[in-house]
């Protein structure tokens, strides 16, 4: 979906394919055939964005396999769908029960990291529409939290540098930007925002151009850290570190720890396959919602887990709207819009092919409503 801004800028909103993940070229057409295409339909939108994720075999074959490329651009074409961000966060796909802290893996201490991302410049070079300013790519807070070292620290820049390099290369290349968008995430390196501007700072624009390394704003992990919107863009602000990407949907809120019903129905969202962490208002954090015993409950929890806006929360339960309204006000609602590409990012669908078509449709056509109350206006 296109959204044209009042500074006569084009906005992107899509969606975050993962929700349908694919290892190999087939499934992943399969999964365009079968959801990203039904969405557009049911939304009645000339072309539907979608963010999709390449595990790194996948990713290896697409850069270096014209016919490959070309079958998944027939695809796209085919269901008038379009990609201008591509989800760089996870490497593999995971078939163990748990993943926990390998979801991160490898970090980018570690030079697959880097191909993994190389492969995707390069991807994502080719399949963006020729009218889009730029291209994103999502990618993990550096690491897990620990280990982590100076000397780390230092490999880690190496690779970032190296990164902006072959950003640098492409555009000169193909003509095409591609930007980096490092997210936040509770537990990892950069867990708060101004950890990630304080680290990004050195690749800021400060003439007004658009960086090619900057932040991706993830309105749910913003949220989990009990974070202020207007704190977070303020620091942003001064460190001149744009906003790349924003990724929206809503973290469950825990408002009274000691209701016992409704801390199960806590237990009792997302997946426990993935980290599932726990923050305390004015307090510590935990891993896992396993672990959240630990925590005093004296204040409100919230939980690492992508929930839809438009739906309501399970019983006892809140979520945090408020503050995705917040920071979609504040991405777009001004002169100039902070980003360009909008994407849903949630996980929380039933697995039915029809049941996730209307539901992603839904959230969709929530949000689209979000973005003309601030003014923004349809491309159709």
């Amino acid at each position: 979906m296109r959204f044209r801004h009042r500074d006569g800028s084009i906005v992107h909103l899509g969606y975050c394919a993962t929700v349908h993940p694919a290892g190999e070229l087939d499934e992943l057409i399969a999964g365009l055939d079968d959801c990203a295409g039904p969405v557009r339909a049911a939304l009645d939108v000339p072309v539907l964005g979608v963010g999709l994720w390449f595990p790194h075999r996948l990713a290896d074959r697409l850069a270096n396999s014209p016919a490959a490329l070309s079958k998944l651009r027939r695809s796209l074409h085919r269901n008038r769908l379009e990609v201008v961000t591509l989800n760089g966060t996870p490497h593999s796909p995971f078939t163990e029960q748990v993943v926990g802290t390998k979801l991160y893996c490898p970090d980018w201490t570690d030079p697959e990291r880097l191909r993994y991302t190389f492969d995707l410049v390069d991807v994502l070079a080719e399949l963006l529409p020729a009218d889009a300013s730029y291209g994103s790519i999502s990618t993990v807070p550096l690491a897990w939290r620990v280990p982590w070292s100076k000397a780390r620290n230092r490999a880690a820049r190496e690779a970032f540098d190296r990164v902006e390099q072959h950003l640098a290369r492409t555009e000169t290349r193909t003509g095409r930007m591609i930007r980096l968008a490092v997210e936040t995430e509770p537990g990892c390196v950069l867990e708060m925002v101004g950890q990630a501007a304080a680290w990004l700072d050195r690749y800021s624009s400060p003439y007004g151009g658009a960086s090619r390394i900057g932040l991706g704003l993830d309105a749910c992990h913003l949220a989990v850290q009990f974070e202020e919107p207007a704190d977070v863009f303020q620091m942003m602000w001064r460190a001149g570190v744009d906003v790349v990407k924003g990724q929206l949907s809503v973290a469950p809120t825990l408002v009274d720890p000691s209701d016992a019903a409704a801390r199960y129905m806590l237990t009792q969202l997302g997946t426990p396959k993935y980290l599932r962490q726990v923050r305390e208002w004015g307090g510590p954090g935990v891993d896992d919602v396993t672990q959240a015993y630990q925590l005093s409950g004296h204040a409100a929890w919230r939980m690492h887990t992508h929930l839809p806006a438009h739906s309501a929360p399970p019983d006892g339960l809140s979520v945090t709207t408020g503050v995705l309204d917040d920071c979609l006000t504040r991405l777009v609602g001004g002169g100039h819009p902070l980003t360009h590409h909008l994407e849903s990012e949630v996980y929380a669908w039933p697995r039915g092919r029809q049941s996730m078509v209307k539901r992603i449709a839904k959230e969709l056509t929530w949000l689209r409503d979000r973005l003309t109350d601030l003014g923004l206006d349809e491309v159709h």
